[in-house]
């Protein structure tokens, strides 16, 4: 799988819940940056080149000016995992993932 850099990235420390494909629970993250087509997430969770998500950016409400926070609700697929390493203080792989498909839902 190759990966293909399509719009501009924005460096957004955002909130995201990852879940695999068919799991149960969801693990939590953070964004490191965010474009039109894709994402690279920071958390403790590895994950294979290929694997489909669903995801769940979560904007906070004083960022886009509205009562509630808004929630992205995102399909995509792992097109690079960048292990933490054993030695490494916060343990925090990278994945860059492709955005499928999302939608926006606000929060109630």
């Amino acid at each position: 799988m190759s990966e293909a850099r399509t719009g501009k990235r924005f460096p957004l420390a955002l909130p995201i819940t990852i879940r695999p494909k068919k799991a149960a629970r969801g693990t939590i993250g953070t964004t490191a940056n965010v474009s039109a087509a894709g994402v690279y997430i920071q958390t403790s969770t590895a994950l294979e080149v290929g694997a489909i998500l669903e995801f769940d950016i979560t904007l906070p409400s004083k960022i886009v000016g509205t009562r509630e926070d808004v929630e992205i609700k995102c399909k995509g697929r792992v097109v690079r995992m960048e292990s933490a390493g054993k030695g490494t203080k916060a343990r925090r792989n990278g994945i860059a993932c492709v955005i499928d498909h999302y939608k926006f839902v606000r929060k109630k």
